[in-house]
């Protein structure tokens, strides 16, 4: 699917579980405030649709989705659903079905005493990227077991590394930090994983070869783990594999006002077929339907969709507008209502 360009924006809507579906009604209220309009298809998909009939995510439906725009999703999962039977029947089926090949989530934080991102005044604050391949590495499915339930039981659990997935990342990320500051750091774990860890390097410096404006680090994972709580001011893009992805961006999230801020786009950015945008927060079924969720991550997540789709005006609004109700302490409406007051 093509970027639009001045056709209508058709995204399909899933708003999931607990409370996917109340932080995605208010990101598409903003987003209506915000000039665009978006032709939408509600679909029931996530925990709650499985235990009622044990549709997960069909195969007829991701045809269908091959002809909007984008997806956005709000949170799915149930406890009462087993794990890893809507991660990878849901989540993982669409990263590999449609070739969502980056994960791409911002984490920004303002200085203390009111100062930007990046700038002493107090506590400093920052701002950052993390690119993570999203197709490849342990979550790609390689792996068994081999005398399951025996004393002698054994599991295996591969991890994928192709040139073409760790090179297709790491361009995106070296143009990526073309258009902010001319940094980026490889995260990794060379001195351990010395067969993928090779791979990604390797590949690393030889696209970087393309980029001589861009300045290159690069950090052990476990370092970058320190670095986050310590010192995220060093980073500007940051990219990485699947699982090291994973955890750093949750880690992102923690020290940038908590996860419940933290948006999160899962691109194509070949545009072969649509994107995906959601909130990092899980589906918090304590707080479902209590009005309580704060809806920031799924309203900057639209914010980052409507950025992919060519609507960069009205991205830049709403994710200045989520910037000044950071700190607001409220209910889902009345957050999304003080960012719509901001437009």
């Amino acid at each position: 699917m093509s970027e639009s360009s001045g056709e209508q924006l058709r995204v399909a809507v899933v708003g999931g579980d607990g409370i996917g579906p109340e932080v995605i009604e208010q990101g598409l209220r903003v987003i209506e405030a915000a000039g665009v309009s978006l032709e939408t298809e509600h679909y029931d998909l996530g925990g709650s649709r499985y235990l009622r009939d044990g549709t997960i995510l069909p195969d007829e439906v991701l045809a269908e989705w091959r002809d909007v725009h984008a997806i956005y999703l709000g949170a799915v999962g149930t406890p009462d659903v087993p794990p890893g039977v809507i991660e990878r029947g849901l989540l993982l089926k669409m990263r590999f079905e449609l070739d969502l090949y980056v994960n791409q989530r911002p984490f920004k934080l303002a200085a203390a005493g009111g100062g930007s991102a990046n700038e002493a005044d107090g506590v400093p604050g920052h701002d950052f990227v993390v690119i993570r391949e999203n197709t490849e590495g342990t979550y790609a499915g390689e792996g068994g077991f081999l005398r399951k339930g025996t004393p002698h039981e054994i599991a295996t659990q591969g991890s994928v590394n192709t040139r073409m997935g760790a090179e297709r990342c790491i361009r995106y990320a070296y143009d990526l930090a073309t258009r902010r500051n001319d940094h980026l750091t490889l995260v990794h774990k060379t001195n351990v994983l010395t067969f993928s860890g090779d791979l990604w390097d390797r590949t690393f410096t030889e696209v970087g070869g393309e980029y001589p404006g861009v300045d290159t680090a690069y950090n052990h994972v476990d370092a970058a783990c320190i670095y986050f709580v310590q010192d995220p001011q060093r980073y500007d893009v940051i990219v990485t594999d699947n699982l090291f992805g994973d955890i750093l961006t949750d880690l992102g999230g923690a020290v940038s006002g908590g996860i419940g801020l933290a948006s999160s786009a899962n691109l194509n950015p070949d545009r072969t077929g649509p994107s995906m945008f959601e909130p990092v927060h899980g589906s918090a079924p304590d707080i479902a339907g209590q009005n309580k969720a704060n809806p920031i991550a799924a309203i900057l997540s639209g914010a980052l969709m409507l950025d992919f789709l060519g609507q960069g005006e009205a991205a830049r609004r709403i994710e200045a507008a989520c910037d000044a109700c950071a700190e607001l302490d409220g209910s889902t409406v009345e957050v999304a209502d003080a960012v719509m007051a901001k437009l």
